[in-house]
């Protein structure tokens, strides 16, 4: 039986390539969304999400914290993709020839220094990498290049022109496994947690954040990210998003109990095992 994954994206994107890398060795049966919110809803109604939550160039995706802890997800796992650009046209395009490049704006971005050897060539920014890569192939957008994962290139029968095009190559997307609470146990039996993402609201009083990092330190948790986004409706007033690793589960529970009376709406959206990185 295939895994139903759920992708913001179609075929061929970068989520794609996440899911497909998390899942190696299993049969996945893409489900695509327009919209992250679409698949938080499709986690819901019982299918495994795939989501990124934050780039080493672009930052985080702020509104997927969110929609995570609104969407009652749990994370069961995590990704981390190296972000390699391919540059691709339809077959027989030179590099030289293209008037027009196609793809994401982040994607764009990320490649701003081989873009700049194509003087001639116009930038758009579309919705999708992958999209674009199937736009050009379908409509046979001859003088159009694309930016795209090379697995999308590959898909639709473009031509990869050039590979590796980004400008930073310590470029990483961190992507979130998410299920359904009761699928997430099920997925879950087995593992053995050594990371931990937390959301909490403080009292607004001088000391209060500092309090709970000090808490933390004492247990032996690493904080490997804190995210703060404000409560609508709260003025100045915060959700604290909170990454940690650790070595012992049962030190971490103590480090939650201790915790626990300092905060408001504590609330834990996964314990899982640090995910992989692809080199």
């Amino acid at each position: 039986m295939k895994k139903k994954v759920a992708i913001q994206g179609i075929a061929g994107s970068y989520h794609d390539v996440a899911a497909q890398r998390y899942f190696e060795g299993e049969a996945v049966e893409l489900v695509a969304c327009d919209t992250f919110r679409e698949v938080i809803d499709e986690v819901a109604a019982g299918t495994v999400g795939m989501m990124a939550i934050e780039n080493t160039i672009a930052g985080s995706l702020l509104q997927n914290h969110e929609l995570i802890r609104q969407g009652n997800c749990r994370i069961v796992g995590e990704y981390k993709l190296r972000i390699m650009h391919s540059f691709a046209a339809l077959p027989g395009t030179r590099a030289e020839d293209v008037t027009e490049v196609n793809s994401h704006p982040i994607a764009l971005m990320q490649c701003r220094d081989f873009l700049d050897t194509l003087p001639n060539a116009k930038l758009v920014e579309c919705d999708d990498t992958a999209g674009s890569a199937r736009w050009v192939a379908e409509e046979q957008m001859h003088g159009h290049g694309v930016i795209c994962a090379r697995r999308a290139a590959e898909m639709y029968g473009l031509e990869v022109l050039a590979e590796g095009v980004e400008t930073n190559k310590r470029n990483y997307t961190r992507f979130l496994v998410i299920a359904r609470p009761d699928l997430a146990e099920r997925m879950q039996q087995g593992m053995r947690p050594n990371m931990a993402s937390l959301v909490f609201a403080l009292p607004h009083t001088a000391g209060s954040l500092s309090k709970v990092l000090t808490i933390l330190s004492f247990y032996d948790m690493n904080l490997s990210k804190i995210q703060s986004l404000p409560i609508i409706g709260r003025e100045w007033e915060y959700m604290f998003y909170v990454n940690l690793t650790f070595d012992d589960y049962t030190r971490y529970r103590q480090a939650l109990e201790a915790i626990m009376p300092l905060t408001n709406d504590l609330k834990i959206l996964g314990e899982y095992e640090q995910g992989k990185q692809s080199i």
